[in-house]
């Protein structure tokens, strides 16, 4: 995505572009269409029949009943509203809750949260490749584990969890499962039958909806603690008066979404595959991480082992992308996600995550390959 400053975007895992039909289509609810939707007059009555136009959006990309899906603030309460909610209503059951090692700060701070509130936390390691085992989850799972949760794409590398087969091993055991799909669902089909989950949290922005909104699927029979109280909103799980404009934006910014998953995903995946092998050509000695195993095709995340990703960085904006250690230097910490597959602390410091989105074109991704291959062969040969 080339700004108006001429500087190119690529760092669509950390947030998206609203796109322009979506804010069309919040727009005359900021003006015109302003009611309660809780209201009996007409004002109220049209913006329900928004929010229920825009449930129907979302529950046809995930494959699933309107009923099924709760809106949210975003990924971070929809995550917090399925372990939270879980552990507080299942605690006589067991307290036993099992997630991967390489799961976004907005599950394992929750499950540190859990912890300190009694209950068992066990993390599941990955292999080299930022997968979880599914005999691991077999051999850690017991008759007192009540929740599983494993995201389904990582934010960092793109590796894609094998989700099904997890989810029928938490089932045999009782347990309920959940995925935090932020960054698969929009980018992969991601239809919650096929997966087997009992609960799926959605992030707006990850989208191109506006951030401040998100979704939570509750499978059927699933019985959740609502984290806030109040009116009887959103089935009761979610009191509040429902942000009617971002609720509206993120239901279509579902169905742009279906309609134009299968194109986007190709284009992507090509854009994505030939700065790889530019990448790659420019500087043999790179490591591309997860490149053996499915994964986003739209994430590229490569390591270099004798520079740091800051300095790479540091005022370089005419490319955006991110370190995809999220690392300090000062202290010399290095990714969770890195660390969990055993990469060497140097090849984490050095390493950087490109993620391109729906309004790459080829020109943009080549520009950014040619100004990326300058920028770093002047810091090797510094």
């Amino acid at each position: 995505m080339l700004l108006s400053n001429g500087n190119i975007y690529l760092d669509y895992n950390a947030t998206t572009p609203i796109d322009p039909i979506v804010l069309e289509a919040m727009e005359p609810f900021y003006r015109s269409h302003f009611g309660n939707p809780s209201s009996s007059h007409s004002l109220g009555k049209y913006n329900r029949q928004a929010i229920d136009l825009a449930r129907e959006q979302v529950a046809g990309l995930l494959g699933c009943s309107t009923e099924n899906i709760i809106f949210t603030s975003g990924g971070s309460e929809s995550n917090n509203m399925a372990l939270k909610g879980i552990a507080s209503r299942s605690s006589g059951r067991g307290q036993h809750i099992i997630v991967s090692s390489i799961e976004h700060p907005a599950i394992l701070n929750v499950v540190k949260y859990l912890q300190h509130q009694g209950f068992r936390i066990t993390y599941l390691p990955v292999n080299n490749q930022g997968v979880v085992s599914v005999e691991d989850l077999e051999e850690i799972i017991t008759s007192k584990t009540i929740l599983v949760s494993v995201m389904h794409a990582n934010n960092e590398i793109g590796s894609i969890q094998p989700i099904s087969e997890l989810s029928e091993i938490a089932h045999a055991a009782g347990a309920v499962f959940h995925t935090d799909a932020a960054q698969s669902v929009g980018k992969i089909p991601v239809d919650v039958g096929e997966l087997g989950c009992d609960l799926l949290s959605i992030a707006g922005h990850k989208m191109y909806a506006p951030k401040g909104v998100g979704a939570i699927y509750v499978k059927n029979g699933v019985d959740l603690e609502p984290l806030i109280h109040g009116a009887n909103h959103e089935k009761g799980l979610r009191a509040g008066t429902e942000n009617v404009a971002q609720i509206v934006g993120l239901g279509m910014a579902a169905e742009i979404a279906r309609q134009k998953m299968e194109s986007e995903m190709a284009r992507q995946k090509n854009l994505r595959d030939r700065l790889q092998a530019s990448l790659k050509q420019a500087f043999p000695e790179i490591r591309t991480n997860a490149s053996s195993t499915p994964r986003l095709p739209n994430t590229l995340s490569v390591s270099f082992s004798t520079l740091n990703a800051l300095d790479i960085l540091s005022n370089f904006d005419e490319v955006m992308l991110s370190a995809g250690a999220a690392c300090h230097s000062a202290d010399g910490k290095g990714s969770g996600v890195l660390e969990a597959m055993h990469i060497p602390l140097n090849y984490q410091l050095g390493t950087i995550r490109i993620s391109l989105g729906r309004f790459c074109e080829e020109s943009h991704v080549s520009q950014a390959s040619a100004l990326l291959i300058q920028r770093i062969t002047q810091l090797l040969e510094k």
